[in-house]
């Protein structure tokens, strides 16, 4: 994938920062998406004086933070609520799954709200994309790495916009992981040499190249194709990279602690990757469900929550905040988890919540954001935020101010059109 990428505009790869960044207090970033839209009134944002078509059938426990309670079913969560935050009071417009996502995962809204669009050439480039472009790393790792079995889609098959690089081309799209990390097979293909090409065979083919490309190099045209090509051999070439993507180093005792199902190992691998350098990764999995958006829960929300969604979620993600903290890595690795919307106030008739992106929970944690807290509030319902209300776009901000990325920071498309990389404006009272 890396050596099938074209080569984009020279105008799209040197950012123009328009004010001194900030000192990066995150080095990584663990983006986990909950596509569809978990209910927040049936985990982080609990209304137990609600009226019972609002409110639901589960109740609230507390944390090992005073005054901060959660959903009965994350018990485990609960013990680690002095490690993430709880912003109660993000808000936009979009109703729908594809476009809300751009919002989510891009922080703008799309062109055309309220329709499931196909990714474009001219999308804005995710928060994994913009992060690994302007915090690059050295390493003989990938920039990004998604994990998405089977892949990130609609229910029509049409991929979900705001997955890739966007208009800073296809260089910038992150290296995808199909193949399902709970596989006792799993094993990612195209980062191992076919047996009938050495790994010495592989560095006369580098040589080769570099000689064939000089001329080309000489007259500017090479660009950041060449990036690519160097990227490929580092990592065809290097065991480490191919180590930190093998779960078989880490013990049964871990991996059973994070959870042997799909959405466990995405973190455990996660873990591992953001470990070995990996700027960003951005997990894409369906939480022990088969459909599509796992989270949209307009048909018994609360069995598929307290059976499946819930258990898995709190497992995964207990699991990964204390190994991140036990390692010393929770202070540089930024935590994200959000959905592109929440779910409506009242109950519908199938026992489900429909759409609702007037007010939703994200859950932050490490890379500077400080524990423990919550930012926000909704209304009595769940319906609308009561104060401090965070667009999609001021979580981007968020997450770029963590890395000392100035939110005002250009970038420019292909035809050499300066875009600023976020028009929201950081969270500062989640910051440490």
């Amino acid at each position: 994938g890396f050596l099938a990428t074209r080569l984009p505009a020279a105008t799209a790869d040197e950012p123009v920062t328009t004010q001194r960044p900030n000192a990066p207090a995150a080095k990584s970033l663990i983006f986990v998406f909950l596509y569809g839209g978990p209910s927040h009134q049936d985990t982080f944002d609990m209304k137990p004086d609600a009226p019972i078509e609002f409110r639901g059938e589960f109740k609230p426990i507390r944390t090992n933070v005073p005054g901060i309670e959660i959903c009965e079913h994350m018990p485990q969560l609960a013990q680690h609520a002095d490690k993430f935050a709880l912003v109660r009071s993000v808000t936009h417009t979009d109703i729908t799954h594809g476009s809300g996502s751009y919002a989510a995962l891009t922080g703008w809204p799309y062109p055309v709200p309220k329709t499931e669009p196909s990714p474009s050439p001219d999308d804005y480039p995710s928060h994994g994309s913009l992060v690994s472009h302007l915090r690059p790393t050295d390493r003989p790792v990938p920039q990004a790495v998604t994990l998405a079995y089977k892949g990130l889609a609609t229910s029509s098959g049409k991929q979900v916009p705001g997955q890739n690089g966007g208009f800073l081309g296809p260089s910038l799209d992150p290296f995808v992981v199909t193949a399902d990390p709970n596989d006792k097979q799993f094993d990612v293909e195209s980062l191992a040499l076919p047996a009938e090409i050495p790994l010495q065979r592989l560095r006369n083919r580098r040589t080769l190249l570099t000689e064939l490309n000089k001329p080309r190099q000489q007259a500017n045209e090479f660009g950041r194709l060449s990036g690519l090509y160097e990227t490929a051999f580092r990592l065809l070439g290097d065991s480490a990279t191919r180590k930190a993507f093998d779960l078989a180093q880490e013990s049964p005792a871990l991996r059973d602690r994070y959870g042997r199902h799909t959405s466990g190992q995405a973190c455990l691998l996660a873990r591992r990757l953001v470990e070995s350098g990996v700027p960003v990764v951005t997990i894409y999995v369906r939480w022990g469900l088969p459909d599509i958006a796992p989270w949209d829960t307009h048909g018994n929300n609360f069995g598929r929550l307290k059976n499946t969604l819930l258990p898995h979620f709190d497992r995964s993600i207990s699991a990964l905040l204390e190994d991140l903290s036990q390692r010393g890595l929770l202070n540089q690795t930024l935590v994200a988890c959000m959905g592109e919307m929440g779910r409506t106030p009242r109950i519908n008739a199938k026992a489900g919540r429909d759409h609702w992106p007037d007010c939703y929970t994200a859950v932050l944690a490490g890379g500077g954001v400080k524990g423990g807290y919550i930012h926000g509030a909704s209304d009595k319902l769940g319906a609308y935020p009561d104060s401090d209300p965070v667009t999609p776009g001021d979580l981007a901000a968020t997450i770029f101010n963590q890395f000392g990325v100035d939110p005002a920071t250009e970038i420019r498309d292909p035809t050499g059109r300066p875009h600023r990389i976020s028009e929201g404006k950081p969270v500062r009272e989640l910051f440490t």
